[in-house]
C-alpha cells in the first residue's frame, strides 16, 4: 500500500511509520521542520516529506504518490500546558490549536482527496476522547477539547461526502499514550496504541459511517 502519514517524525506518527514499514508498505512520512526519529530509519520504502499542516499548500508541491491507499492525519498540538482553563485561555491559543488540529486535517484531505479517490482508499483522522462532549466530566482544556471535537465533526462530514466516491473515513482515539505530548505520563505505550488503531483501520468496513473509535475497537459517543 501507499500510505501518507502527517506528524510522522515522533510519537504516534513515528509509530505508524515503523508499523507500516514492517509490513512492507511504502510510507510517505510528513514532518513540519525536523526529521527527528525518521532520520534513524534506514529503508528504501520510507519517503520523507516536509509539510506544515498549519499552512495552506498545493499538492503539486509535495512529493507524494499519485495513488494513496491510506492517509493518516496524525499531526497535532496540545496547546499551552497549564493555560487552558476558563480564566487563562486566550483567543490566540484557541485559534492556534484549532488551526493545526482541526483545519490542518481538512487542508490535507482537500489537497490529497483525488489521489485517495483514485485508489479507493481510506482516511484515518486522529482525534481524542477529550473531544467527546459526552465524556467531558472535568471541564477545562478549552483549546484542545474544542479542536478535537471539531475534528470529529469534520471527519464525519468527510465520511459522508467521500463514501459515494469509494473512500472510507474513520476517526480514532489513540488512548492516553506515553509521548512528548503527554509529558511521558500516558497509560499505554505507542506500540500498543498503534497496534490497536491499525487493527481498527484494517477493519474500517466493520464500523458505521465516520464513527469515532478507540484504539481498543470500542465506539466512543461524542
Amino acid at each position: 500500500m501507499n500510505i501518507v502519514i502527517t506528524g510522522a517524525n515522533r510519537g504516534l506518527g513515528l509509530g505508524f511509520v515503523q508499523h507500516y514499514l514492517s509490513k512492507g508498505d511504502e510510507v510517505w512520512a510528513c514532518y513540519r521542520s525536523s526529521l527527528d526519529g525518521l532520520a534513524d530509519i534506514q529503508s528504501d520504502k520510507l519517503h520523507t516529506v516536509q509539510l506544515d499542516v498549519s499552512q495552506d499548500f498545493a499538492v503539486k508541491d509535495l512529493d507524494v504518490p499519485e495513488s494513496i491507499d491510506l492517509l493518516i492525519n496524525n499531526a497535532g498540538i496540545y496547546g499551552p500546558y497549564g493555560g487552558q482553563d476558563l480564566d487563562s485561555i486566550t483567543s490566540e491559543a484557541m485559534l492556534d490549536v484549532f488551526n493545526v488540529d482541526c483545519v490542518g486535517p481538512l487542508r490535507v484531505v482537500q489537497q490529497l482527496k483525488d489521489r485517495i479517490i483514485q485508489a479507493g482508499g481510506a482516511i484515518a483522522n486522529i482525534s481524542s476522547k477529550m473531544g467527546s462532549s459526552d465524556d467531558n466530566g472535568s471541564g477545562g482544556t478549552y483549546a484542545y477539547r474544542a479542536a478535537k471535537a471539531g475534528l470529529i465533526i469534520i471527519s464525519k462530514s468527510m465520511a459522508v461526502d467521500l463514501k459515494p466516491l469509494g473512500v472510507s473515513v474513520i476517526t480514532l482515539h489513540p488512548g492516553w499514550v506515553t509521548t512528548d505530548m503527554t509529558h511521558q505520563s500516558g497509560l499505554i505505550d505507542v506500540q500498543t496504541s498503534v497496534a490497536g488503531m491499525t487493527d481498527v483501520i484494517s477493519r474500517i468496513s466493520d464500523y458505521e459511517l465516520g464513527q469515532f473509535v478507540a484504539f481498543d475497537g470500542q465506539v466512543i459517543p461524542f
